[in-house]
């Protein structure tokens, strides 16, 4: 039987492998078209620019901008590349943090300290934070990783316009703003056909155990979740410079998917909900401010540290953290990439983590703030584990102590209850596949029924509990489920992990989707209502950044219905489905209703 754990992280599949709370492919997937093998170095640099640019600009668009776009930022002067085809500018690889090398490596970023020399040329992506998995093959990889980087409609210099912030996921181990699935021009593209036109960030943050190394050494110095505090630290940078691009500082919408909708979550209860003034809005693409994994304490990652502390000759130093500070870069991306599977995680510190999000929650100590929060009808197909052949195989991963996310084994008969083996906890639901349908090897008889409580352990019971609270605190709130299969994907996977992305960044084109990261195009051999639907949803994500309002904007697809605020005594999704005319219908908020209560009701023993 294979661990809850290990199917987290190898069972999905390859176009599920951006998003994952896991870690990498060390190996394909049992279906599918595979994920890449090994975590091989980069072998292309990246683009200068998103490709693909339009033969000739949309109509609606201003007059493009003449010359070398340049903004002046608080440390000086910046200038850009402007594209005539996007009639966009684009300034990328923007520095908002000292590289976080030599004596700044294992610490809280660092904000920059002086002026550019001359003209900063801000024109081609800086490499990613060193990770670990599938995302980072092709992309140039560095601890010198600081950067953000701004596409702007042109012609709107003067202006002040929303901004959202893209917060990329690849379970805080893997992936970076080079990935030209996060290609911003298109989203910001189809902000201006709208009427509502926005400015589209992205930026990065340190990963795996550069980014969440963890012990009591480190929590000693002060220097945790330091991978959020890079988060952080570039929404302060963006609340300084941002209006020298044209941006509103006052309207910005941060937003991720996955471990970068988790990292949405994790400022929306940074420092016991803290509202710094820093963003007006939060997206959530399958991800919550309850933590997807059941928190592991300082003590428990102790042996880690240790581990490397001996395998770095650190052990006999005073300061065994400063020791590793000033280890060779080979040493420690070795020892990392061998064990990248045990994951460092965020740790509950008493500073940026205070506390559990889910007592916050209780407490409304969050920053009330109006959301968009959403899942995938078949998250469970990435986070199921596999080898699930009777119920004692169910138990035995839901109590699996190596697991994620860990329920004792006290509560295990309300969870039989709560999940019990019927057609109506299946994932796929009897919608998608009969009920009497039946995996074979390596997912087994039992795959559904654990399927579906996986993936609301993982996901979905926390979007619902976050809609729910904010609602109750009478702050606005928009809750979807994406039910759309795009291509690549077989019907035994669902509509599962990562597939409403390429839709939400109106990426038709598919760039980034190729066979070195083991995926095709999503819309590859898609009838026009999945382009459709594309639009659709992208332009309700850029009106949401725009005023806060999904579904108010032009050129909205004839029939579709309003996308509903979250009501708790009529609770509603809409439901993204290029299946059906309207492309979108609101549904009872209501499926599983026994299971995600019993998961939300025991948040605590979940450690979370």
């Amino acid at each position: 039987m294979q661990s809850f754990i290990t199917a987290t992280l190898f069972g999905a599949l390859a176009n599920a492998a951006p998003g994952w709370p896991g870690h990498g492919p060390s190996h394909p997937p049992s279906w599918g078209p595979g994920a890449p093998g090994g975590w091989g170095p980069p072998v292309t640099p990246p683009v200068a620019y998103p490709p693909g640019a339009p033969v000739n600009p949309p109509a609606g668009y201003p007059p493009s901008s003449s010359g070398v776009p340049t903004v002046q930022v608080k440390n000086g002067t910046i200038s850009g590349v402007h594209s005539s085809a996007y009639n966009e500018d684009f300034f990328l690889g923007v520095p908002f943090a000292q590289p976080p090398v030599g004596e700044l490596r294992f610490r809280n970023p660092q904000s920059i300290n002086q002026t550019f020399d001359g003209t900063y040329e801000a024109t081609s992506y800086a490499p990613s934070c060193v990770g670990y998995g599938g995302d980072d093959i092709g992309y140039p990889l560095s601890e010198d990783c600081l950067y953000l980087n701004v596409i702007r409609p042109s012609g709107y210099e003067n202006q002040e316009l929303p901004v959202g912030v893209w917060i990329h996921g690849g379970g805080l181990t893997m992936g970076g703003t080079q990935d030209q699935r996060y290609n911003l021009s298109f989203i910001v593209e189809q902000s201006v056909k709208i009427g509502k036109p926005i400015i589209g960030v992205s930026i990065a943050y340190r990963l795996a155990a550069w980014g969440f190394i963890a012990s009591q050494e480190v929590s000693g110095q002060g220097q945790t979740n330091i991978g959020l505090r890079d988060q952080r630290l570039a929404l302060h940078w963006l609340n300084e410079n941002i209006g020298a691009f044209g941006g509103d500082k006052d309207k910005v919408t941060i937003w991720g998917e996955s471990a970068g909708a988790a990292s949405v979550g994790w400022h929306l209860t940074a420092y016991n909900g803290r509202d710094d003034g820093i963003f007006r809005a939060g997206i959530m693409e399958s991800g919550n401010p309850v933590n997807y994994n059941s928190y592991r304490t300082v003590q428990q990652y102790q042996p880690e540290y240790d581990a490397l502390v001996n395998a770095t000759n650190c052990s006999s130093a005073i300061d065994t953290l400063d020791c590793l500070r000033f280890a060779p870069f080979s040493t420690l991306n070795t020892i990392f990439n061998a064990t990248a599977g045990n994951g460092w995680n965020p740790i509950v510190d008493g500073d940026f983590i205070q506390r559990w999000a889910s007592v916050q929650l209780a407490e409304g100590d969050f920053v009330k703030v109006p959301i968009i929060d959403g899942a995938n009808t078949d998250e469970g197909t990435a986070f199921g584990p596999q080898g699930i052949n009777n119920t004692a195989d169910f138990v035995a991963d839901a109590t699996n102590q190596n697991g994620q996310t860990v329920l004792p084994s006290v509560f295990v008969p309300e969870l039989l209850e709560a999940y019990s083996d019927v057609c109506a906890n299946y994932v796929p639901p009897p919608t998608e596949l009969s009920c009497n349908y039946t995996y074979g090897p390596p997912q087994g008889p039992g795959y559904r029924r654990s399927a579906g409580y996986f993936g609301d352990v993982v996901m979905i019971a926390n979007r619902r509990g976050a809609v729910s609270t904010w609602t109750a605190n009478g702050v606005p709130a928009y809750s979807y489920r994406f039910n759309t299969r795009p291509a690549g994907l077989p019907f035994t996977a669902g509509v599962t992990h990562f597939q409403e992305v390429a839709f939400v960044f109106n990426n038709t084109n598919g760039y980034g989707y190729n066979a070195a990261h083991g995926t095709i195009n999503p819309f590859t051999n898609k009838t026009i209502e999945f382009y459709q639907l594309s639009e659709l949803m992208s332009s309700s994500w850029a009106s949401f950044m725009h005023d806060l309002n999904p579904n108010n904007f032009t050129g909205r697809h004839a029939g579709t219905p309003d996308w509903p605020v979250y009501d708790n005594g009529n609770p509603q999704n809409i439901v993204w489905d290029a299946n059906v005319t309207e492309l979108a219908y609101p549904e009872a908020d209501t499926f599983r209703a026994q299971g995600i209560e019993f998961i939300l009701s025991h948040a605590a023993a979940y450690h979370r």
